[in-house]
């Protein structure tokens, strides 16, 4: 899964800022003029951050569609000024499970500097 706002954060600052009250969201929102619901991209939203200014623009996008898909517009709509209040859908640790599993590589350099065995003999 491809996250936004995660450029530049190794898995260690992300796994930081999730402790510090970071999360992954999305917002639904109807796509096209057929009754289908889709989400969006997830968004890293920081500890200090507030997730409406993401989910503003999708509710936008819903009302613009709900006028157009009669009967199930305006439900979707309603189902997008939800999650607008909600703060969007909680993915934080569905992303951080494909993020661990992406990156489940083990970076032993700050070990190769100092010899353990050459430390014990002291």
């Amino acid at each position: 899964m491809k996250a936004n706002n995660t450029e530049g954060l190794t898995m260690f600052e992300i796994n930081v800022l999730v402790q510090q009250g970071a999360r992954f969201v999305k917002f639904p929102y109807l796509r096209g003029l057929v009754k289908k619901i889709t989400t969006t991209n997830i968004y890293f939203v920081r500890p200090e951050e507030k997730s409406f200014k993401y989910a503003l623009k999708h509710f936008f996008m819903n009302l613009n569609f709900s006028l157009r898909v009669f009967p199930y517009g305006p439900i979707y709509a309603i189902e997008s000024l939800y999650f607008l209040i909600k703060g969007g859908k909680d993915y934080t640790f569905a992303m951080l499970e494909d993020l661990n599993k992406k990156n489940n590589t083990y970076n032993n350099a700050l070990y190769d500097l100092y010899d353990l065995n050459s430390l014990r003999e002291f």
